[in-house]
């Protein structure tokens, strides 16, 4: 008959066989199921089939002596602590328990292995856009050329908003902007769709605005993981009003950041890019102007020249004409002159008129006729015989 064990007999021929077979410890990649911190950190780790269903799930330990320093660790490679839905690449102990059955006891962490599982995940999202067609239709959009109406996604309390609202409002040119806060959540949990809920506020009143600005505080590379997703990225991408992306972060670019209009580092930074584009517009009009006034001065001073010249060409035609004239005139008097009937006279000759008509041959006259006869010096009557 075959030997029967003990329950607590069983379990401590697992251990044993355990204890004997296995390494002393083992790196293990699994996804944070559950966490809970009681001085010691005590968590879920499991993995999912592609189809999305457990395929494995073990509890894991890290005692607090150990925790206190992995946690700090993480914290400070990554710029979050451990945290439900993160995926992990721990150094564990394998431990059987009478009571507790299957555990693992974390001894070590590797935060690289998280930043990793989240470029990897950035990249699909880049890829997924490229593939759509949407990465570059919102840097399509021209900027208005004056901006006036800003629609703000941010935190009412986020220091960034702030910093924001303080850079507009004290700006050295006297500016004034007309600036609306659409209240989100912009890190953690529920981030991604609070966003999109204040977009989706904006697209409402879509003819309001003149662009969109996402300010946030400042943030490690896990804060800004919402900025990453493929949904809020691709809504960003194909929103109706030019984004200008300033949340705050200094060495990674996000998604948000590759499709928006335009983004800035700090929220600072974005209210300096406004102000600065609605300087630059001024400034534009104003050499417009100046042109303008220079182009019509020139204009204006040589169709002035050309006025005085044509006034002067106009003086001298005028003069000359006169003189022409005048010269017709003098020409016309000699003339009148030197064929006068008193000239004639002088020279002997006499002017014969019969009945008024005058008398050119003999023929014209007969016997008896009574003539007129005029000289220089005076005239005389006379009948013909």
């Amino acid at each position: 008959m075959a030997k029967t064990y003990s329950l607590h007999e069983l379990c401590n021929v697992i251990t044993d066989v355990l204890e004997e077979n296995l390494e002393q410890t083992y790196w293990v990649e699994a996804e944070i199921a559950s966490l809970s911190e009681r001085g010691h950190c005590y968590m879920e780790l499991i993995e999912k089939s592609n189809k999305g269903i457990f395929s494995a799930k073990v509890r894991a330990t890290c005692w607090e002596s150990e925790y206190a320093f992995l946690s700090a660790f993480f914290t400070s490679q990554t710029g979050q602590s451990l945290q439900v839905g993160l995926k992990v690449r721990l150094e564990v102990t394998v431990a059987f328990h009478a009571v507790y059955g299957l555990s693992f006891n974390v001894v070590n962490i590797d935060p690289s292995y998280t930043l990793g599982d989240l470029a990897r995940e950035k990249q699909q999202t880049i890829a997924r856009l490229q593939q759509d067609g949407v990465m570059e239709m919102n840097k399509s959009l021209v900027l208005p050329s004056l901006i006036k109406h800003i629609a703000v996604i941010s935190s009412r309390e986020a220091a960034g908003y702030e910093d924001f609202c303080h850079q507009l409002e004290h700006n050295e040119y006297q500016l004034s902007f007309d600036v609306q806060l659409f209240q989100a959540t912009m890190q953690g949990d529920g981030a991604e769709q609070s966003i999109i809920n204040a977009l989706v506020g904006i697209a409402n009143e879509v003819t309001r605005f003149d662009m969109v600005v996402l300010v946030r505080g400042g943030g490690s590379t896990t804060d800004l993981k919402c900025f990453d997703s493929y949904n809020l990225a691709s809504f960003c991408a194909q929103f109706p009003l030019p984004i200008l992306a300033g949340i705050g972060h200094t060495r990674d670019v996000s998604v948000v950041d590759m499709v928006a209009n335009d983004t800035v580092k700090t929220p600072t930074d974005a209210a300096q890019f406004i102000i600065d584009h609605n300087v630059q517009q001024v400034y534009r009009v104003s050499e417009a102007q100046k042109k303008l006034y220079d182009l019509l001065n020139y204009y204006t001073l040589r169709l002035r020249g050309n006025l005085q010249e044509m006034q002067l060409r106009i003086a001298s035609l005028v003069s000359n004409q006169i003189a022409a004239e005048q010269h017709k005139l003098l020409f016309y008097e000699k003339q009148i002159e030197l064929y006068s009937p008193e000239k004639i006279y002088k020279k002997g000759y006499s002017l014969v008129t019969h009945n008024g008509q005058v008398v050119r041959s003999c023929r014209a006259i007969q016997s008896g006729d009574r003539l007129q006869i005029e000289f220089a010096d005076g005239k005389v009557d006379a009948t013909v015989e």
